[in-house]
């Protein structure tokens, strides 16, 4: 599945620069164009890397960083891109939380060759073997389920659904983050894909009677999360 990634940047040329170099490269781009809407495009989306210009409408860029890095979903890696070159500016950005700094202007390898590299070590730190929630544990190298020391059959699917809530707990997840992360297309407005599956891990993880865990926030979607 493509990589998700969101630029949010105010001018249109940097932005459709590097929308056609990284889809051309396999990345899936979504965009912004001020620091409030991104800000809040980041928190809906949960991208995989965010590309953020330091000068923005609005939110700059550094208070973006900041209040992302402030909220529980904020852990993907943030580059951020600036026009200014000073120690102070890039010490600045990395204060604010970003995981690495590139000034405008930028030969486009240099940015893909970082957009890689921040992935690269996310996805290591990300991929522990083990993931543990309340009385849940899962092995994604085994693909071993257990609720307390009840062991649980998922199949393939199930598993990966019941592995995104689990890298995102006490997260409302949207259906449409859902189909795209777990099925990888949309499957359109009329599908109850999700809600079919969601009864399938309920019913597995709470078979001996077990409080539930995977909640319907009504009107939006899924939360993992004890009540």
């Amino acid at each position: 599945m493509a990589k998700r990634i969101l630029v949010i940047d105010d001018e249109p040329k940097i932005v459709d620069f590097i929308r056609r170099g990284l889809t051309y490269e396999g990345y899936a781009i979504d965009v912004a164009y001020d620091g409030e809407s991104g800000l809040e495009q980041a928190r809906r989306e949960l991208p995989d890397l965010v590309i953020l210009d330091v000068m923005l409408p609005g939110f700059d860029g550094l208070e973006v960083c900041r209040r992302l890095r402030a909220g529980p979903q904020g852990d993907f890696p943030i580059l951020m891109l600036t026009a200014k070159d000073a120690v102070p500016d890039r010490v600045a950005g990395l204060d604010a939380g970003a995981d690495d700094y590139l000034v405008k202007p930028f030969a486009f390898n240099e940015l893909v060759a970082r957009i890689r590299a921040l992935l690269r070590r996310h996805q290591t730190a990300d991929d522990s073997q083990i993931i543990r929630f309340a009385d849940l544990t899962m092995n994604t190298s085994t693909h071993e389920m257990q609720r307390g020391n009840r062991p649980i059959s998922l199949t393939a699917k199930e598993f990966e659904l019941l592995e995104l809530f689990m890298r995102h707990p006490r997260q409302v997840l949207t259906r449409d983050i859902i189909y795209e992360r777990v099925w990888g297309y949309d499957f359109g407005g009329e599908s109850n894909i999700v809600e079919v599956y969601v009864r399938y891990l309920r019913a597995k993880m709470e078979a001996n009677g077990e409080p539930r865990l995977l909640h319907t926030v009504r009107g939006v979607g899924y939360a993992l999360r004890e009540e």
